[in-house]
């Protein structure tokens, strides 16, 4: 005798018991690369401390996907920002072109935003949106789009070691059109 609300529920158990393993391994790595990163910026004495670093790469994670970014500035003003960030079943690589300005009255203390694209896959299942209005595929999708950033980032002083929060609107058109926004935490060693 089959009973459908018995499995359903231990699906949906199952499912919810996957997603926090997946969320705190996520975490522990985390605090691994933070504390990698830390260690390394304080026994670096051979890097000197530039709040106006000309390169960066590090670690983002992000609402949707965590990844690898990397940013470029062209003068002291402008920048070029790199993400490949991984999410479930995808991969999306996002470049922005953002704005920098000094805040708070605080050497190493920037203001940013900007604009850029980005673009990349998803595979079959479900594709997670902010507002909680999720998609799902039966397929594999094309992601496609326009991204915007605005946010905040600090290079640690006597450190080789920047920190930014930002938030992320994105217009998906491949798939969409539909308009989605997530927030993200960068840690990047600075060159």
């Amino acid at each position: 005798m089959k009973h459908p609300l018995l499995h359903a529920t231990l699906r949906r158990f199952l499912s919810s018991y996957k997603k926090q393993l997946i969320l705190m391994k996520k975490f522990t790595y985390f605090l691994f690369v933070l504390g990698a990163l830390l260690l390394v910026g304080k026994n670096s004495n051979a890097q000197e401390y530039k709040p106006n670093y000309p390169f960066a790469l590090g670690l983002k994670f992000g609402g949707y996907e965590n990844g690898i970014s990397g940013k470029y500035f062209m003068t002291d003003a402008t920048s070029l920002e790199g993400i490949i960030g991984f999410r479930s079943g995808g991969v999306v690589i996002t470049g922005l072109y953002e704005i920098n300005q000094k805040v708070f009255n605080t050497e190493g203390f920037r203001f940013y935003y900007g604009f850029g694209a980005h673009i990349g896959g998803v595979g079959r299942g479900v594709y997670k949106r902010f507002n909680g209005d999720n998609e799902d595929y039966n397929s594999s999708q094309i992601l496609l789009g326009a991204d915007g950033v605005i946010g905040l980032e600090y290079v640690i002083p006597q450190s080789p070691i920047a920190v930014s929060l930002d938030l992320n609107p994105r217009l998906e058109l491949a798939t969409g059109p539909f308009f989605d926004i997530a927030p993200g935490l960068g840690i990047k060693y600075t060159f």
